[in-house]
């Protein structure tokens, strides 16, 4: 069984190298990172660890700032060419704590899910530090999307997600249309088309401390507006069930 957790990067020089030695002494994965070709040094701190976890830490070095979507897209198609079981989704930041990655995992083990989400909205509201605004925001853009798509998901824009490989190797990428923040949406609302069990793992999310979110009022409008095509392009595209019942949602 092989674990991959990616991390995509723009600017995380504060972070990263903690972040990577974190998840190491928790977890046994591989890593790797994806940067757009950030100007702070973020990849040089990258490459300069990787002969201390040589066949655990890889970085794949983007031309800019290309979408997190697409950061993403790249991160699993280099995986499954490489038949990792298991694939992560995780920020630099520590706003997803790295202890959240067994829990993940044990989540797909255990009840036969394939993907588990760290939810921040399932029990309750776990986020801490957060500005009421932001938080409203995304409180009530989930249950938006949610109440429109009807994915039975409390927070359909999480973006710390553990994948079993059989459900993005089902996933035609090309057909994924947003690159940003709604990207997170799509992929969910995907995976439940197709009939994959999703679970939600309660956690607790922390804002950042060090360095600067990419968050922004525009990034999270594309993806709230972006559910309206999503849903309507759905009504004419064919989506074949698994076969493999034990990944089955019903």
């Amino acid at each position: 069984m092989k674990r991959l957790v990616i991390i995509p990067t723009y600017k995380e020089k504060e972070n990263i190298e903690n972040i990577i030695r974190t998840i190491f002494s928790i977890i046994d994965v591989h890593i790797l990172i994806i940067d757009d070709n950030s100007p702070d040094g973020t990849a040089d701190i990258v490459k300069s660890l990787i002969p201390e976890f040589e066949g655990k830490l890889f970085i794949e070095e983007r031309s800019g700032k290309l979408g997190l979507g697409t950061a993403y897209i790249h991160g699993f198609k280099w995986g499954l060419t490489r038949d990792y079981n298991y694939l992560f989704e995780m920020d630099a930041d520590f706003s997803h704590d790295p202890n959240d990655l067994q829990r993940l995992f044990d989540a797909c083990e255990t009840q036969n899910a394939g993907i588990a989400i760290g939810s921040r909205y399932c029990q309750g509201v776990n986020v801490l530090n957060w500005p009421m605004g932001r938080l409203l925001m995304s409180y009530y853009g989930s249950m938006y999307v949610r109440l429109v798509l009807g994915i039975p998901v409390k927070d359909t824009t999480a973006g710390f997600i553990c994948y079993r490989a059989e459900v993005l190797n089902s996933i035609d990428f090309d057909k994924i249309k947003h690159i940003g923040y709604g990207f997170q949406i799509e992929m969910k609302f995907t995976a439940w088309k197709l009939g994959f069990k999703i679970v939600e793992v309660p956690i607790i999310f922390k804002d950042r401390t060090l360095g600067t979110s990419k968050m922004s009022s525009g990034i999270f409008r594309e993806a709230i507006f972006g559910v309206i095509g999503l849903k309507i392009r759905s009504w004419f595209r064919k989506w074949p069930r698994i076969n493999n019942k034990e990944l089955l949602k019903g």
